[in-house]
């Protein structure tokens, strides 16, 4: 398990951060008026920023689905290990979509796949077993199973309608 510190910043917000086995500081510090910046530090001295990189709220959605959807991945493809022909795959919903701000139901993905989405990953928060009427949007990160042919044209069909 990974020690997370999280440290109080009077006037400004707060910072969380943790040591990578490369020993390298790793964090983020939330302003109070919403942005953040992903930091990285020496493990020895956290106040000794080597790299400093602003984000908006936008941004920092994005590399939250994107740290956070592999790892859901990760944990069905745990559970599945052992059933043949069951893949899981994150699936990204482009901003340019057919479907973006379109339902989940409008994309007929299991009827015309076979593929189920088993959760959408938005802004670091997963949404499981959406409903038909989950209003997709883009940057998503849906999180399906299905086989392998399946899953290619899942792919297909958010691209192209």
């Amino acid at each position: 398990m990974v020690n997370v510190e999280v440290t109080p910043l009077p006037g400004i917000g707060t910072r969380q951060d943790f040591v990578s086995k490369s020993g390298r500081r790793i964090g983020v510090i939330t302003y109070r008026d919403g942005h953040f910046d992903l930091i990285v530090a020496k493990r020895e001295d956290p106040d000794s920023c080597i790299a400093s990189i602003p984000l908006s709220v936008e941004e920092s959605a994005t590399l939250a689905n994107l740290l956070g959807a592999p790892s859901l991945v990760a944990q069905l493809e745990e559970q599945n290990r052992d059933v043949a022909g069951v893949t899981t795959r994150q699936l990204p919903l482009a901003p340019n979509s057919p479907y973006d701000g379109r339902t989940l139901g409008d994309t007929a993905l299991r009827t015309r796949t076979a593929v189920s989405v088993v959760a959408v990953v938005r802004g670091g928060t997963v949404h499981p077993s959406p409903r038909p009427d989950f209003r997709l949007a883009g940057s998503d990160m849906l999180v399906t199973v299905g086989t392998a042919e399946g899953l290619s044209k899942a792919v297909e069909v958010l691209e192209t309608g």
